[in-house]
C-alpha cells in the first residue's frame, strides 16, 4: 500500500516536516511493508517559506526586520530563479507571527501590534525579483496593514513592476462578524472591547475600503486587505503550495493521503490547507485521513470537504497537555494506530 503523508504545522509544537516524519514514523511502525512517501506542506502561514525551499531549492536571505512588538527580529525569505523570473517568496509571520508575542503581553500588544516588518521585508525582495508571494497566516497583528504600508512608503518603494501575490490561509473578508477582528482578535489576545475598537479601526481605514468584502481580505488581520489595497492577486497559499511542490503527482501514486494540523475545526474548512489536499484526493477516489492536535469538526463537515475521517492526538493519549509536552511520541502514537486502522 502507499501511503501520502501530507500535513501542515502543528501549531507551535511540531513544524510541517517534524509532523511528516512522526506520522510516517508510527505508520511504519504499524505497517513495515507499506510505502511511504512524506510530504510536508504548508497554507501561507508558519512554514511556507520552508516547505517551499524543500520543493524548490532556491537562496535564503535573512535580513533583520521590525517585530511585532516594535523590536528588531530576524527574518527570512526565499529567492527562486526560473526560467528568467525571479520569485521572493515571504511568510509574513516571520516579521509580525503570534510566536513573537508572548502570551502575557497579548492583551495589551492586541491593539498595538504591527506588520512593519512584512513591508521591510517587500522592500528588501523587491530590488531584485519580478514576482513577489506573500504568505498570509499565524500573524500577532490587527493593523489592517498599515505598518506595511507605512515601511513602503518610508522606504520609498515602488511595485508598479512587479507583480504582488498574497498567499491567503483563510478567505476571511476584513470586516464583520466573519471578519479579522471578531474571527481571529480573540485568538490574539483581543477582549470583546478590544475586538469592537479593531473592528472600528479597520473599518475606518479608507485605503482598505474598496477591498474590504474580498475573500481573504481578512487575512493576517488584514494585512490580505492591504496588499490587495497594493495591487495583489489573491490566491490560496494551500492551493499555491499545492502545485509548488508537485502534490498533484504525489496523489496521483497514493492509495491513501494522511494530512492534519494543530487544530481541525471549522476554520480548517476555510481555505487551509486539509481541504486542498482533500480535495485532491477526492479527485482521484482515494481516502484522505485527518490526524490533528485536536479535531472539532463533525463528521458531516468533514465528510463535506472530503474527509474520510479524523482522529484526535488529544484525545488518543488522554489530554491537551500530553500532546503539546510530548507532541513528537504523541503523533507517532496516533500514526500508529490510524495506520492499523487503514492499512490493508
Amino acid at each position: 500500500m502507499r501511503v501520502l503523508i501530507a500535513p501542515d504545522c502543528f501549531g507551535g509544537t511540531l513544524t510541517a516536516r517534524e509532523a511528516a516524519d512522526a506520522i510516517a514514523t508510527g505508520w511504519r511502525d504499524a505497517k513495515p511493508d507499506d510505502v511511504v512517501v512524506q510530504r510536508p506542506l504548508a497554507d501561507g502561514g508558519p512554514g511556507f517559506v520552508d516547505v517551499l525551499h524543500a520543493a524548490l531549492d532556491g537562496d535564503i536571505r535573512y535580513i533583520t526586520v521590525t517585530g511585532p512588538l516594535g523590536t528588531p527580529v530576524e527574518a527570512r525569505w526565499l529567492s527562486v530563479h526560473t526560467d528568467g523570473t525571479r520569485t521572493a517568496y515571504i511568510e509574513s509571520a516571520e516579521a509580525c507571527g503570534l510566536h513573537l508575542v508572548p502570551a502575557e503581553l497579548r492583551p495589551q500588544a492586541c491593539e498595538t501590534a504591527t506588520t512593519r516588518g512584512v513591508g521591510e521585508l517587500i522592500a528588501a525582495a523587491a530590488a531584485d525579483n519580478d514576482v513577489i508571494a506573500v504568505g498570509l497566516g499565524g500573524s500577532g497583528t490587527t493593523d489592517g496593514g498599515a505598518g506595511m504600508l507605512a515601511a513602503l512608503d518610508d522606504a520609498g518603494v515602488v511595485l508598479t513592476d512587479i507583480s504582488l501575490v498574497a498567499a491567503s490561509d483563510v478567505e476571511n473578508p476584513l470586516l464583520g462578524p466573519h471578519g479579522a477582528a471578531y474571527t481571529f482578535g480573540p485568538q490574539k489576545g483581543a477582549s470583546p472591547e478590544a475586538v469592537e475598537r479593531l473592528e472600528a479601526k479597520l473599518a475606518a481605514m479608507d485605503v482598505l475600503k474598496p477591498v474590504s468584502d474580498i475573500s481573504g481580505a481578512g487575512a493576517a488581520g488584514g494585512l490580505g486587505a492591504a496588499l490587495l489595497s497594493l495591487g495583489a492577486t489573491m490566491t490560496s497559499g494551500a492551493g499555491m503550495v499545492r502545485t509548488l511542490t508537485g502534490l498533484d503527482g504525489a496523489l496521483d501514486d497514493a492509495d491513501v493521503v494522511v494530512t492534519g494540523e494543530g487544530s481541525f475545526d471549522w476554520q480548517s474548512l476555510r481555505g487551509k490547507l486539509i481541504t486542498a489536499v482533500a480535495s485532491g484526493a477526492a479527485e482521484r477516489g482515494i481516502p484522505c485521513i485527518a490526524i490533528a492536535g485536536q479535531v472539532s469538526v463533525g463528521r458531516r463537515e468533514m465528510g463535506a470537504a472530503g474527509v474520510q475521517d479524523a482522529y484526535s492526538v488529544a484525545d488518543h493519549v488522554g489530554s491537551v497537555r500530553k500532546a503539546i509536552d510530548e507532541a513528537r511520541d504523541s503523533v507517532v502514537a496516533t500514526a500508529r494506530h490510524v495506520a492499523r486502522q487503514w492499512s490493508r
